[in-house]
């Protein structure tokens, strides 16, 4: 499925619209583009809608990944990914997560952020969704929850550079 030509939507929105699947009618909104938008330029901020978080299989993290969170990220998970030119603080460059932890890779603390976000000062505002309690409303069961963080977790360490 491939981005294709959309008239009046910016490579950005497409970019968004394929990755985060939209899909109107769904009850809540993600957070993420709220924060988008309320951190973006003027121009950037009028180009983003709010759309609902579509829910995705718990099991693959690679599928989670390219949906919840390529668009900061990048496919690759250096913080270079379409949306990030509009945030006022770069995203993180997920790769590089284990050399910064003295060659360990840091399962708790991913997990911990992905569950509650990102609270200490240095690492600077909480800009980034807690996908922990958007993963509660697609999920009910706390164990699809886990499974999901998991997944994810386990396929950011993936990602790290050799």
């Amino acid at each position: 499925m491939g981005l294709g030509p959309v008239r009046g939507l910016t490579k950005t929105r497409r970019f968004a619209m394929h990755y985060f699947a939209i899909s109107r009618g769904w009850g809540f909104q993600i957070a993420f583009l709220i924060s988008v938008l309320a951190f973006a330029p003027a121009t950037l901020a009028q180009q983003i809608k709010k759309q609902a978080v579509k829910p995705s299989d718990p099991s693959p993290g690679a599928q989670m990944f390219m949906r919840y969170c390529a668009a900061c990220h990048g496919a690759a998970g250096k913080g270079d990914g379409p949306v990030a030119v509009a945030l006022k603080q770069a995203p993180v460059d997920l790769t590089t997560l284990a050399k910064r932890h003295d060659g360990k890779f840091p399962d708790d603390l991913v997990a911990n952020v992905l569950r509650n976000g990102v609270k200490a000062p240095a690492h600077g505002d909480a800009k980034m969704p807690i996908w922990g309690q958007l993963f509660s409303k697609l999920d009910s069961d706390p164990v699809v929850v886990d499974m999901r963080i998991s997944n994810l977790t386990t396929y950011v360490k993936s990602l790290q550079i050799k």
